[in-house]
């Protein structure tokens, strides 16, 4: 059963928000009430539905003695009783603490593991997985770094992710890509098993963390290695330190102004992700609920291309569907990690 205090008290805020937007806030107070008051609407519209649902079953339970209307009730009294009890159930999570960094943008990471070129040509296919996803799910897909490796491969990767939700569907893509596959450098035609490692890391903007000019070091240089689609000759490359941390963020483009621009857009986004595991470290019983968004070294994820298989381990979520997933069809994956998450932090709430 849902708290009807807790409905009330939602409904209260809502309209409080929706008569201060209509009396015309502040323009400093606009953003933060419009955010507010995009994140209660669904909420508020399950609420009204949930009421009248419980109304209708009240009014219809009344009718039963009313021998006049009886029938007309007991054709009613069915499919409400089934109706209410899936109200309750989207109520619930609809309830669920949010994330607050669910609709930021993301910026996602790849970086090949074990498995040398292999690796880096599985890495390469992860790019293009994403961005096609990203392409489906109508979102900008911008590349901030890339460096190439010499057989079409990527040693590493930096990409802008903007959109509707983005960090809530991407956040457990975190962890290790394991591939196990022919390598096009085998000749003996053997499996080879490979990895690269995924980071999706929500965007921070300045307001979130304030980096004191004396905890970082800007140099400046000549973009050099083996033909990554940025590198220049020219003196433009900047590479920042983090000093408190020893983080090291480079950027590689034509122009200095906006390498700077880059480095410290991932370089925040690295200092707010350590903060959040942080957080999120100190807090026990919300670590039991994660399905592994936090932990860089967790194999998450194996696509076994013999079988055309991919395996999630976290969920034991098995699709034989692997050439419509490495075409950007991540979305059957996306909502199931999504719903066993909320699913673990209703178990949470009620046990």
């Amino acid at each position: 059963m849902v708290p009807l205090e807790k409905l009330a008290q939602i409904t209260q805020r809502f309209e409080f928000l929706e008569a201060k937007l209509n009396a015309g806030a502040s323009p400093a107070e606009i953003a933060t009430l419009s955010r507010e008051y995009s994140d209660l609407k669904p909420v508020a519209d399950e609420i009204v539905a949930y009421r009248r649902a419980l109304d209708d079953l009240a009014e219809a339970e009344l009718m039963l003695a009313d021998p006049e209307m009886k029938a007309l009730a007991e054709d009613e009294l069915p499919a409400l009783k089934a109706r209410i009890p899936e109200m309750e159930s989207r109520l619930q999570i609809a309830l669920l603490p949010k994330d607050a960094a669910d609709a930021r943008p993301a910026i996602l990471e790849i970086r090949p593991g074990t498995g040398g070129d292999e690796a880096a040509l599985f890495a390469a296919d992860l790019l293009r997985m994403y961005q096609r996803f990203a392409e489906k799910m109508g979102w900008t897909f911008e590349i901030l770094e890339q460096q190439d490796s010499e057989l079409g491969g990527i040693k590493d990767v930096q990409v802008h992710i903007a959109g509707e939700g983005v960090f809530a569907k991407l956040k457990f893509e975190s962890g290790v890509h394991r591939v196990q596959r022919v390598p096009e450098t085998e000749a003996q035609g053997r499996v080879h098993t490979s990895a690269a490692t995924v980071a999706v890391l929500p965007e921070a903007e300045e307001v979130d963390l304030q980096i004191p000019a004396s905890d970082i070091r800007i140099d400046t240089m000549r973009a050099s290695g083996a033909g990554g689609q940025h590198v220049n000759t020219t003196d433009s490359a900047v590479r920042i330190t983090h000093i408190p941390t020893g983080m090291i963020v480079v950027s590689a483009q034509k122009s200095q102004h906006r390498n700077k621009e880059i480095a410290m857009q991932v370089l925040r986004a690295r200092l707010f992700d350590l903060e959040r595991a942080r957080v999120d470290d100190a807090r026990a019983a919300e670590r039991k609920s994660q399905v592994g968004s936090g932990d860089r070294s967790e194999r998450i994820r194996t696509y076994n291309f013999p079988q055309g298989r991919m395996t999630d381990h976290r969920i034991n979520l098995t699709l034989y569907s692997l050439g419509q997933i490495m075409q950007g069809d991540l979305i059957e994956i996306v909502d199931a990690l999504v719903a066993h998450d909320q699913a673990s932090k209703l178990a949470e709430m009620e046990g």
